[in-house]
């Protein structure tokens, strides 16, 4: 297992490689688990955290949905398409990457999404490659897993190829922080995350948590933050990662900020995480999809707008994409 001190961008990995892992990665917590006592249940109920506001709701009609085709992925370029909540279409080197992928209009314990997806599954072309960030329901949805074609590569976390493995895949790469592994000229490096994991109720930890850096030949680097709180592995990544052209970093789900906090960024977050970045340009994911907490739905994007203006960074840098909206990326300089 790679020295999680170091932080320096090493060799790829085999892609495939069967690996031992340690039983639990409960070591790598940044924080307490946001998981509320009886106490905590009792303010959650007595604050009305859990869902927002019934007032706000009729702002879901409000929510920026513009489903549009695929950008056309030029040689050597890179493009981005929203999906909804953490899921991209990724076009870098020549390969399309999903992120995160929920095609599903429900998943469990959460009420239906309120936007639809926005490219529709018939619509997506070949994918060549998975990236998955940690299991969460609104981050690994079986039922769209299931779609992929068996030998589809997936990049996962430690810990998770064997979920993978027993549905079938059988190019399933997990990887540690700090690793990488590489697919067609494409390398994906797996970064720290401030989060945790757990799919049942026994398996808290069990497996890894984390981002990705997608670089390509061409000199493209995308970073998916994944699910993440605020806190020093954004500079850490800078540092091991100079040059990202693009963020997609998360900035919904934060309310209440006393249990959240610590796994979930809110607006100002993400922009001083940004900043940590020192990427080029953000675009805000993990909002406007799924209702996970007590925030109303569009203030996340207000408050998003507000602090970037207060920080003082140009407008154009800020791709506050909806859903199903696109952007190429710029030629590298």
């Amino acid at each position: 297992m790679t020295d999680q001190s170091e932080r320096t961008v090493g060799a790829p990995r085999p892609q495939g490689e069967h690996r031992t892992w340690p039983r639990s990665f409960a070591d790598r917590l940044t924080d307490p688990l946001p998981m509320p006592g009886l106490r905590d249940l009792v303010r959650l109920a007595r604050e009305c955290a859990v869902r927002p506001p019934a007032s706000s709701m009729k702002d879901v009609a409000k929510l920026p949905v513009e489903p549009g085709p695929l950008p056309h992925a030029a040689p050597g370029g890179a493009a981005v398409t929203w999906a909804g909540h953490a899921s991209w279409v990724l076009r870098i080197g020549g390969l399309t990457v999903l992120t995160d992928p929920v095609w599903s209009r429900r998943i469990p314990g959460t009420p239906a999404r309120i936007t639809p997806v926005g490219v529709p599954w018939s619509l997506l072309p070949t994918i060549d490659a998975v990236v998955v960030s940690h299991n969460h329901y609104d981050h690994l949805d079986a039922p769209t897993v299931k779609r992929l074609p068996r030998e589809t590569p997936c990049f996962v976390p430690a810990g998770l190829a064997a979920w993978f493995r027993r549905r079938g895949f059988s190019r399933v790469t997990e990887l540690d922080w700090w690793e990488a592994a590489e697919l067609d000229g494409v390398r994906f490096d797996f970064v720290p995350a401030h989060h945790w994991s757990r799919r049942t109720l026994t398996d808290t930890c069990r497996s890894l948590w984390g981002g990705w850096v997608l670089s390509d030949d061409a000199g493209h680097r995308i970073y998916f933050a994944g699910d993440t709180g605020y806190g020093r592995f954004f500079k850490d990544i800078a540092r091991a990662h100079p040059g990202i052209d693009l963020a997609l970093l998360p900035i919904g789900a934060y309310a209440p900020r006393w249990m959240l906090g610590p796994v979930h960024t809110d607006p100002e977050e993400a922009v001083r995480a940004f900043q940590d970045l020192g990427a080029a340009a953000m675009a805000p994911m993990h909002w406007a999809t799924f209702l996970l907490s007590g925030e109303p739905p569009l203030e996340p994007l207000t408050r998003l707008r507000s602090a970037w203006d207060a920080a003082g960074l140009p407008r154009s840098a800020l791709w506050d994409l909806p859903v199903g909206g696109s952007r190429v990326l710029p030629g590298p300089s």
